[in-house]
């Protein structure tokens, strides 16, 4: 029988069952077939659906039961409070990036690009491969797979320049995204209540990794050229700090990206302080005017940690990400690591390794430049059309995002809460600031779904611009 039978079955029991006193006795399978002229299949299909419904449960052999009736209580979790104590570092909310989007809202919110500008076949042929592997049912290496391993030390490699030692596969730990070695970076080189010098403004979810550390943030300005080495050099001085945390390369949510001579004062300033350079890369694969430039492949001496994530670029189900770091730094991090999550799913390591080995992937990347490209031109030339006030100081040469500084009377949450009541999800740049805000922001990603939408999204941002005056 269809199941339209079994649901037609499920609705007359529900009429029983609801007139029934708690705990009563249902039928037998046997008898409910006799009753309804339906096969065991078909009842059995019915009563799955009162079981889910809430209305009826089984009990191994005993029978099946109306459900009892629980009565509703306010439910008290106070005692937990006074059991747990104030928190030692109060950890921020999850930003405003993770927010899933309505199906009808227009969404520049969002920190991942849309499934279109993913290389889906290849994700899916690849994670196809592997489950027929022998890592679908292996443990992997606590540090990695050797070949992926390999494979982040030779792309870095490619870019270290002739006279400076590139790294090896060894000095790779493969991590479950990028988000988690940031926290265990942070425990391993910073240790908890120490200084932590961090670009401002900067990624969300660093700051939400330094808290999870408990370390201490302090702020060093940063703009579309990158941080003031003067400035950083002052911070290194007065804070006792020996680690800095950055974004070279298409900085989030600014889209900076420091030039050469930056990053070799840079350097200079965190060499000279005896210190650790935190590189970020994590948009390495997004660039449109430029490529990614890493600050690590000019260090053979260990003072850059380097970060490198493909969890944006093949795939947010794909988490994979490498941080490759030399001497004792790294023998920290991967005890952190071991001790947090043991090791990386291998099934995934190996789909991403086939992602990135593919001769298709190139394609991808290449063609990925191009889309980027126009979203990031058309949404830019739809703000400056429809919402002049919303300022874009720097057209960013690679990233996913747009940085616009809004007037300084802005009310920022009245124009975020204008927009989301227009259907334009909008992200307040209050959220990529370790401190107090230099200003209104509002950070906006071009890579997400329906680029056709922009000229609308500007127009809404620009009415709710207007009215916040």
């Amino acid at each position: 029988m269809s199941n339209d039978s079994s649901f037609r079955i499920a609705n007359a029991l529900r009429e029983w069952v609801l007139q029934a006193p708690p705990a009563a006795r249902l039928p037998s399978t046997r008898q409910l077939v006799a009753q309804h002229s339906a096969s065991p299949v078909t009842v059995q299909k019915a009563l799955r659906i009162l079981i889910v419904q809430g209305l009826i449960e089984t009990r191994p052999g005993a029978g099946t039961f109306v459900r009892a009736v629980r009565t509703a209580h306010p439910l008290d979790y106070g005692w937990q409070t006074a059991a747990m104590r104030s928190p030692q570092n109060r950890i921020p909310t999850l930003g405003a990036a993770m927010r899933a989007a309505p199906h009808d809202a227009i969404a520049l919110h969002a920190g991942y690009p849309d499934r279109e500008l993913l290389p889906e076949r290849l994700v899916r042929s690849a994670l196809t491969r592997a489950a027929r592997s022998d890592v679908a049912l292996t443990r992997s290496p606590m540090a990695g797979l050797p070949e992926l391993q390999a494979w982040f030390a030779n792309e870095l490699g490619n870019a270290t320049p002739v006279g400076i030692s590139p790294p090896t596969p060894s000095d790779v730990i493969v991590l479950a995204g990028s988000q988690s070695g940031l926290s265990g970076i942070f425990r391993a080189l910073v240790t908890t209540g120490h200084p932590l010098l961090m670009e401002s403004p900067t990624y969300w979810g660093a700051i939400l990794a330094a808290a999870q550390a408990g370390v201490h943030v302090v702020p060093v300005p940063s703009g579309p050229d990158g941080p003031d080495p003067d400035e950083l050099a002052r911070a290194f001085e007065e804070t006792g700090s020996r680690v800095f945390y950055a974004q070279p390369n298409y900085a989030n949510p600014t889209g900076a990206q420091w030039s050469p001579a930056v990053a070799q004062r840079v350097l200079d300033v965190v060499r000279a302080n005896g210190a650790f350079l935190v590189e970020d890369d994590w948009a390495h694969d997004f660039g449109i005017s430029s490529d990614s430039n890493p600050v690590a492949a000019h260090d053979d001496t260990g003072h850059v940690v380097y970060l490198r994530s493909l969890t944006k670029s093949v795939s947010p189900s794909v988490r994979v990400a490498a941080v490759i770091a030399r001497g004792p730094a790294r023998e920290r991090i991967l005890a952190d690591r071991v001790a947090e999550s043991m090791y990386v799913s291998g099934l995934l390591q190996a789909a991403a390794l086939d992602v990135v080995t593919q001769p298709g992937w190139q394609t991808h990347l290449r063609n990925l430049r191009h889309q980027l490209r126009a979203r990031r031109d058309l949404l830019l030339a739809s703000l400056r059309e429809h919402a002049p006030d919303a300022h874009i100081s720097a057209v960013p040469p690679g990233g996913l995002n747009l940085w616009a500084r809004l007037p300084d009377a802005t009310n920022l949450d009245h124009v975020v809460k204008e927009c989301e009541a227009a259907g334009v999800l909008i992200a307040p740049g209050s959220e990529w600031f370790p401190a107090e805000p230099a200003g209104p922001f509002i950070r906006l990603n071009y890579s997400g779904p329906n680029p056709g939408a922009f000229s609308d999204s500007a127009r809404i941002i620009g009415r709710a611009l207007a009215a916040s005056r």
